[in-house]
Parts: structure tokens; sequence; C-alpha cells
């Protein structure tokens, strides 16, 4: 079996979007059920938290992705379709502040509904098994196959980097 001429990923298509916006609301709708269950004031705040914080994720992380620079002047990659870019393209490696600001930002969306998550049990394993699905089909399928060789979760064999 033959390997296919370029395994990297250059451009992201629709499909990818509608794929990981499914995957991704798994866990969010989860959440949502689980906190809107004991207070819909929390679960208005956690919807608002989440917009914000996706959107300074947008800027410090998504600003350095070679789908983010590429793009004229909306962004086509798996998680944002048809969005305009809203800060100037920053080539190059993620700065530590880069870097925290993702890491922080991310471990708040993810950890902010735990507490409504451990009230209810079932949906507690839900939410982690489709956390998880997430992290690990990330890694595999997508992080081995990405063009942004600066990113630290990017995992591209060095054969395969310019």
């Amino acid at each position: 079996m033959s390997k296919p001429a370029n395994p990297l990923k250059t451009r992201h298509k629709f499909l990818d979007f509608l794929y990981w916006n499914l995957v991704v609301s798994v866990p969010f709708i989860t959440a949502c059920i689980a906190i809107g269950k004991n207070s819909i004031l929390w679960l208005i705040s956690y919807i608002i938290i989440c917009l914000l914080l996706v959107a300074v994720l947008y800027k410090f992380y998504c600003t350095h992705c070679p789908h983010y620079i590429q793009s004229d002047k909306t962004l086509k990659c798996m998680f944002f379709w048809g969005i305009p870019k809203f800060f100037k393209p920053e080539s190059g490696p993620l700065s530590f502040l880069d870097k925290a600001v993702a890491i922080v930002a991310t471990l708040i969306i993810v950890l902010l509904p735990v507490y409504w998550l451990w009230l209810q049990p079932g949906l507690l394993v839900i939410y982690l098994l489709s956390v998880g699905v997430i992290a690990t089909t990330l890694k595999r399928y997508e992080c081995r196959r990405c063009t942004y060789f600066q990113c630290p979760s990017n995992s591209v064999p060095e054969d395969l980097q310019p």
C-alpha cells in the first residue's frame, strides 16, 4: 500500500468544519443541560463565558495558524468557517503569553461545568468521554497532518516537515 502524495492537511473543507463543530457540541450541550437543570442564570453565564473565551482563543491562538494566515477575508478552518479575520495574522511560533492564554482559556471552558456535571454522574460520564474523544481525535487525525509546525501540539514526523 502506497503513502499519499501529501499527507499534510493544507486546506480544510466545509465537512471538516461541520464534523468538528458536531463533535464539540456534545460536551458543550451536555454541560449546558447539567448547568441549566440547576440555574438558568449560570447557564447563560456559561454560554457567554464560552463565547468570550473562544474569542480569546481566536485572537491568541488562531491568528498564528497557517489556515488563518492563508485565508482571504474570512477564515476557513475546522472550527471557524466564514468568520471575518478581525485580527492581524501573526506568522511564527506562539509566544509564552499566547500559549498560556490558550491553555488557561481551554481549561476554563472544560473545567467550568464540572461542578454541575458532578451532581449528575450520567452527564459527567458523557462529558468526560466526549472531551476525551475530542482530544484523542485531534491528536491522532489533525495534529499529525497539521501544517502549523511551530504549534506545541504538532506531531507531524520531521521527515514530512519542510
